[in-house]
């Protein structure tokens, strides 16, 4: 991995915090999508708009995953949740449509599924309770 970052001339010591912000970031914003379903923040669900079945499906796995994901515990298994979550949705909501995502407005669904996936796959970082429970276990 020094090989890479010297040929970006990214410092490997930003490696780890740059990993643990998007981790944080991505859980900040996630769990407000949920707090708009479940708590009526920012706004609220759009009117008539009902909290039922995948919707409530959604707002749960978003307001608890992604504050989960904010702090950084049990991220493998939320982070694959939470991509599963994203990957639905593309699907459901914005896959009929149109196939490309700029043309759907699925963006958002496919960034953050692709986000999740490599949280799922690279865990939760530094700066996360995940990563201090496996210091005081090691």
């Amino acid at each position: 991995m020094a090989d890479t970052t010297q040929r970006l001339l990214v410092p490997a010591r930003w490696i780890g915090p740059a990993h643990a912000l998007l981790r944080i970031v991505s859980g900040v914003l996630f769990f407000c999508h949920g707090a708009q379903k479940m708590l009526g923040w920012f706004g609220g669900l759009p009117p008539g708009a009902k909290l039922e079945g995948l919707t409530l499906a959604a707002g749960i796995i978003e307001l608890v995953g992604g504050a989960l994901i904010t702090v950084g515990l049990f991220t493998k298994p939320v982070a694959f949740v939470c991509a599963g979550e994203m990957a639905v949705a593309f699907f459901k909501a914005h896959f009929p449509a149109a196939f490309w995502p700029l043309q759907n407005h699925g963006e958002p669904a496919v960034l953050n599924c692709f986000i999740f996936l490599f949280l799922w796959a690279a865990g939760a970082g530094p700066w996360s309770v995940d990563d201090a429970l496996a210091r005081r276990g090691a």
